[in-house]
């Protein structure tokens, strides 16, 4: 029985020297940015009346 734990703790100490630790956690705050657009029309507003030219339509396209 002392062979087999000498050779699974032979086989943690060869993985921990091949993959190391993990990276240390990055915390929620570091990976986001906020953006503040300033007043008036943003870029990502929705615009009904021009929502018609994001779109594609089969039956435009064809002439329908």
């Amino acid at each position: 029985m002392d062979q087999e734990a000498t050779a699974i703790d032979t086989a943690a100490a060869a993985r921990h020297a091949r993959f190391g630790q993990l990276p240390e956690r990055i915390r929620t705050e570091d990976t986001t940015q906020g953006v503040h657009t300033g007043p008036g029309r943003s870029a990502g507003a929705y615009n009904p009346e021009g929502q018609w030219q994001y779109f594609s339509c089969l039956a435009l396209d064809l002439g329908l």
